[in-house]
């Protein structure tokens, strides 16, 4: 597809979208509930076809075009097992090309109206035949052998799989442009910056430049807060996990915003960002349902945010980030398991320390 269809494509989405939500503020309440409805829940026991999905590794080995046995759930588990009106996102942050910088799995259980947040650190090995073993390879290496960014979003979702043991049932991907807007839509952010960030690269025409204490963020410099990893000549350094902190706590924040009466009438808004520079295969009437729940969403507690569980690393050169399996089910088991049956330890395919 060019980019004029593509083009046209958003637009006309962007349309319709919008002449719901003008329908919608005219109409009521009755009207809304009446024409949005929850998401279908995707058929598990049904096999994906390999043949157009599948891309040969950088290094010639075609065993990773199987990753996941083609199925979406466990094996055994079926769309009978599915919990009902629980749905689980596959949440990928692009760096402006075809790098993972944030790899995310979320839940929304619109039962309790409550919803989790699953980072997952970009250095966690997977058991794949390439040369680079790492969760954050998948996407660049579906992209470039996998016929594009459909092949990308597949291949993270079945080494996802791998780690939590099942598919998530749709894909959200937000690229730098995204986030910035987003932040600026809702008004900016209230965030508690831990230390001085200072950094400088030319090369990226990178600069960051935050105080430490409580202040009021604005798109870029929320997006200069949750990219910080080390200061100038070393100083100020972070871990990656307290990385995934920050940008957790940028994430609540957003729901904050987003949450308060004043922004439902940004909805078209918001609609627009997410046509213009959000891809996602949720379509318009479920993403509407979706932002409809935000009202019934109690407030940022009821967002639950945790790192996956891991057991050590590698160390240098490649620095792999080893899981810790048996911690890693105990997490999806209370939080982002879509099904009534338990997730098993023999249900995920991880690679243990060396």
């Amino acid at each position: 597809m060019n980019n004029k269809s593509n083009k046209h494509t958003k637009k006309s989405k962007f349309f319709k979208i919008t002449m719901i939500v003008i329908t919608v503020l005219i109409a009521g309440t009755f009207l809304f509930t009446s024409l949005i409805k929850p998401p279908s829940i995707p058929q598990d026991d049904v096999n994906i076809n390999l043949n157009e999905i599948a891309f040969l590794p950088p290094d010639g080995n075609a065993d990773d075009m199987f990753i996941g046995n083609g199925l979406r759930a466990p094996e055994g588990f079926t769309t009978e097992d599915r919990k009902e009106q629980f749905y689980t996102f596959l949440l990928v942050g692009l760096d402006g090309g075809i790098n993972t910088d944030t790899i995310m799995v979320a839940s929304y259980d619109g039962i309790n109206k409550e919803s989790n947040i699953i980072s997952i650190p970009r250095d966690s090995k997977v058991n794949v035949k390439r040369k680079v073993k790492k969760i954050n390879a998948a996407y660049p290496a579906g992209t470039l052998y996998g016929g594009g960014k459909e092949g990308g979003i597949e291949q993270l979702k079945r080494e996802a799989k791998t780690i939590i043991g099942f598919v998530p049932d749709f894909y959200v991907s937000v690229d730098l442009d995204a986030f910035v807007r987003i932040v600026d839509a809702v008004g900016g952010v209230e965030v508690d910056v831990p230390l001085d960030m200072k950094y400088d690269d030319p090369t990226q025409d990178l600069h960051i430049n935050l105080k430490q204490g409580k202040q009021h963020l604005d798109g870029e410099e929320a997006l200069l807060f949750a990219r910080y990893r080390k200061g100038n000549n070393g100083h100020n350094i972070i871990s990656d996990y307290q990385r995934i902190e920050n940008q957790q706590v940028v994430i609540k924040a957003i729901l904050d915003k987003l949450i308060k009466p004043e922004n439902i009438l940004k909805i078209p808004e918001f609609i627009e960002i997410f046509t213009d520079s959000v891809d996602s295969d949720i379509k318009p009437e479920n993403m509407l349902w979706f932002a409809s729940q935000l009202n019934k969403i109690k407030g940022t507690e009821a967002l639950s945010t945790y790192t996956l569980p891991t057991a050590g690393t590698s160390g240098l050169p490649m620095y792999y980030e080893y899981l810790d399996k048996d911690a890693i089910v105990e997490l999806v088991k209370k939080t982002i398991n879509p099904y009534k049956k338990d997730i098993e330890a023999h249900d995920l395919d991880i690679i243990a320390g060396d």
